[in-house]
């Protein structure tokens, strides 16, 4: 359940991680337009649109939405094949209708049969990409400026014969100004005196720190100094006139072109699936574990797909760097979201020279500690502890994830993860009934033998749908089997969302290997009761 909070209850907090994440986007937003072969203020229009309309219109608490490096190679074969950037911007037209349709059909309800060990793989692997494609960056080496999250790239390398190119391009002012601004996020956090500044976040320390270095460089005369192609590149217009040239739309006369359709589909069954899989991870990372109406995202992704084609911007998705990036920099809410849309917006009109100037190293330092966090070496050892079922799916997502790309990946993981459920339902059913029940009322919530991944969505639900101020007992007492992820659920719900709602919760009947608290007791006192049915 997500509740309704006022946007600006939370603003110091998401303003200054509102301010990172604007850090992070605008090069992404960048070199993923270059990727792409679009004009490069397509990808700032796509990460405008993205901040502002999708996260406002959007339920989820953490995600940040703009263009998309996995629809990189999608959109530069588009481009290439419709002959056009307007025709293809058509086509992202096309898509966001579709989307929205998805959204009113419901469709973003797939999300919940996504496991945890899943999608903990697919950020671990996402987390392992960012570190290697960021490295180059950090010793002054930027052959593929778009932060794709691919294993192979347009330019024919991939992520690790990448690499070895460093050697023949090491740039020392890169790696100066990558290794200081390192040590300014390290150390933020770490420092008494500096962690009582939480107004101003280290990201936007580091970008100013390099900045002033390398323009002392330059002044100097050091070989220290780092050229402009190793700094951030954004379009300068100078007249209303030029400005006007960025901005392109549509080419409706295209509409017949049955090529234009065919892209238009694959767009919006990619970008849907991406920004899905991005929803699970962004309630995953939520320390408060609120839920996203997924078919509310799938709209705001239409809408916002609409509106960027119309400007002349790239298609967009949820993105799990940037709402990586959002979360560890403390975001509360979707105004994070909002405000990083607005700098971009204010940025690109008002400061863009200032904006040239950011080395692209400090960038790589930001997203290089973004992709630790990410594939933290405890992750692997908690699903290493979970068993070989828990494991196989999470390893295996991990690693496909990093030498194919995310989709590849995260449907290994699935076929993986349903060959082990199916095993196991041959031997166990399940079962889950629900009834009607008034506030105040004790709720008691029988569960079956066999509790897989797959009764996720019906039980998250139902646990969404518990009012406040109730009593409710959850019985395990004749289960043999509980998933990971629906024990997950449970243990969020007792110690997090019961106490914020007021209600008080009794487990009866769980295995000690569970960790649950009140696993063995007996319930003592007598309710009027009513079990949920479906």
């Amino acid at each position: 359940m997500s509740k309704k909070i006022n946007l600006f209850t939370n603003l110091k907090s998401d303003f200054a991680s509102g301010l990172v994440v604007f850090l992070v986007a605008l090069p992404l937003c960048l070199g993923i337009a270059l990727a792409s072969g679009a004009p490069l203020f397509s990808g700032i229009i796509a990460g405008v649109i993205g901040g502002i309309i999708v996260g406002y219109l959007s339920q989820s608490h953490l995600s940040v939405s703009g263009p998309a490096a996995g629809l990189t190679a999608i959109v530069l074969t588009a481009i290439t094949d419709l002959g056009s950037f307007n025709a293809f911007l058509l086509a992202v037209l096309i898509a966001g209708l579709i989307q929205l349709a998805l959204g009113f059909i419901k469709a973003g309800t797939i999300s919940n049969y996504f496991p945890n060990n899943v999608i903990e793989g697919m950020l671990a692997g996402i987390g392992v990409i960012i570190i290697l494609k960021q490295i180059p960056h950090a010793f002054g080496y930027d052959p593929d400026f778009e932060g794709d999250e691919s294993f192979t790239q347009p330019d024919g390398q991939n992520t690790f014969t990448e690499l070895f190119q460093v050697f023949d391009h090491i740039q020392l002012g890169s790696i100066i100004i990558a290794l200081i601004s390192l040590a300014i996020l390290i150390l933020w956090n770490k420092v008494d005196v500096l962690k009582k500044i939480k107004l101003i976040p280290p990201a936007l320390v580091a970008v100013i720190v390099s900045i002033l270095l390398n323009e002392f460089f330059i002044q100097s005369g050091s070989n220290f100094a780092i050229a402009k192609e190793h700094l951030v590149s954004l379009p300068v217009p100078t007249t209303i006139e030029e400005f006007k040239n960025i901005v392109v739309t549509p080419d409706f006369t295209a509409i017949t072109n049955s090529k234009v359709w065919i892209v238009a589909l694959t767009i919006a069954i990619v970008a849907s699936i991406e920004t899905l899989l991005c929803i699970e991870a962004s309630d995953r990372m939520d320390a408060l574990k609120r839920y996203t109406n997924t078919n509310v995202e799938l709209k705001a992704q239409g809408i916002g797909n609409i509106v960027s084609s119309l400007l002349g911007g790239l298609p967009m998705t949820s993105v799990v760097v940037r709402t990586s990036a959002n979360n560890a920099a403390g975001a509360k809410s979707k105004m994070s979201a909002i405000i990083h849309g607005v700098l971009l917006l204010v940025s690109v009109l008002a400061i863009p020279t200032i904006l040239n100037k950011i080395p692209l190293a400090t960038l790589a330092a930001v997203l290089l500690l973004v992709g630790y966090k990410l594939a933290n070496p405890s992750t692997i050892k908690h699903f290493w502890e979970k068993g070989k079922y828990q494991f196989i799916p999470f390893i295996a997502t991990f690693g496909a994830v990093v030498f194919t790309d995310l989709l590849k990946g995260v449907a290994l993981g699935m076929i993986i993860s349903v060959i082990f459920v199916l095993k196991g339902n041959m031997k166990r059913a399940y079962h889950f009934r629900k009834e009607e029940y008034h506030d105040g009322d004790i709720i008691h919530i029988d569960l079956a033998q066999e509790v897989s991944f797959l009764n996720k969505a019906a039980i998250k639900e139902t646990i969404s749908s518990i009012p406040e101020n109730s009593k409710v007992i959850i019985n395990a007492s004749d289960t043999v089997y509980i998933a990971h992820d629906v024990l997950d659920l449970i243990k969020e719900f007792k110690k997090i969302r019961s106490k914020e709602e007021n209600i008080k919760v009794k487990l009866v009947g769980f295995k000690k290997a569970y960790e649950l608290e009140d696993s063995l007791e007996e319930e003592k006192h007598v309710f009027v009761e009513h079990k949920l049915k479906k």
